[in-house]
């Protein structure tokens, strides 16, 4: 056949460090590991989900001699993040971690000019920096232990695009796309491979919370997506992480998005402007205007 073959990846015996491992795709994919053999440590803030976690995580453990462990920690400061690493590595002899997977982070849809300037702030932080701070912890730890180990971000569709309603998570996803494309170039310096993943909608906890303050022009556009669940999500994740999945099939991906889209993207403009005078009305009950 013409395609490339299939790489994979086997993380059996190594250790892995998942950030946001205490629901949703963070969880989901720190089962799967656990499952294929490897030495995993979660990171959240919750100590009571954590708990929990860690329970989910031994009921799939594969040996005795596997290590498991959980540790509450906020991520949004590069001192934090640094200290979250250095807890994940203590009980591996202090060693940087064979890959690390940021999954942490989290999204409050609202109306750009309904937003306060710390909602905008608190969107970048959880939506790019808990990621990156972690990223920049983990790639020095790696280069001066000289592990070749791996580093994977967590993006999203709305980092191709956007619309109506993700002002402040957009962008925070975009800049994650940005730094992938410039730690996979850089970070080739000293064999360490990074990956970004750009999921669909997710139904999560954290999509749950969403839903609380997301405009209803945003929940009627993302009506036709039918979006994955996030064990679904998990999977792909953990079957992409290969040097290349696909040397002809990927381009291919990358051409269809490249076309398809600019099509979605006029048939969604269409839709706000029909909801134009509905918004307009909103926001006078809501009292913008007064």
């Amino acid at each position: 056949m013409l395609f490339g073959k299939k790489l994979t990846w086997n993380p059996d015996g190594q250790h892995i460090y998942v950030t946001g491992g205490s629901t949703g795709l963070g969880l989901s994919l720190a089962i799967l590991l656990v499952k294929s053999g490897a030495h995993v440590s979660i990171v959240a803030r919750n100590q009571n989900k954590l708990d929990d976690a860690l329970k989910e995580l031994e009921n799939h453990r594969q040996h005795p001699n596997q290590k498991l462990a959980a540790h509450s920690f906020s991520l949004d400061t590069a001192e934090e993040s640094a200290a979250a690493l250095e807890a994940v590595c203590k009980p591996h002899d202090g060693r940087a971690p064979d890959a690390v997977f940021a999954c942490a982070g989290s999204s409050k849809p609202k109306f750009f000019v309904e937003m306060s300037a710390e909602e905008m702030q608190n969107g970048m932080t959880n939506g790019y920096w808990v990621q990156a701070w972690t990223a920049m912890a983990a790639a020095k730890k790696m280069v001066r232990d000289r592990t070749k180990g791996k580093i994977i971000l967590v993006s999203s569709t709305l980092g191709y695009m956007s619309f109506v309603g993700y002002a402040s998570y957009s962008p925070a996803k975009h800049a994650l796309r940005g730094l992938a494309d410039t730690l996979q170039s850089e970070l080739m310096l000293y064999d360490i491979d990074v990956h970004i993943f750009f999921p669909p909608t997710m139904y999560t906890p954290g999509y749950e919370e969403e839903t609380k303050t997301k405009p209803k022009i945003t929940r009627d556009i993302e009506s036709t997506d039918d979006g994955v669940t996030a064990e679904a999500a998990a999977v792909a994740l953990f079957e992409g992480v290969a040097p290349r999945h696909n040397i002809f099939l990927d381009p291919l991906y990358d051409m269809a998005a490249y076309i398809i889209a600019p099509i979605w993207k006029r048939s969604v403009d269409k839709r706000v402007r029909e909801h134009r005078a509905e918004h307009r009305e909103y926001l006078s009950e809501a009292g913008f205007f007064s």
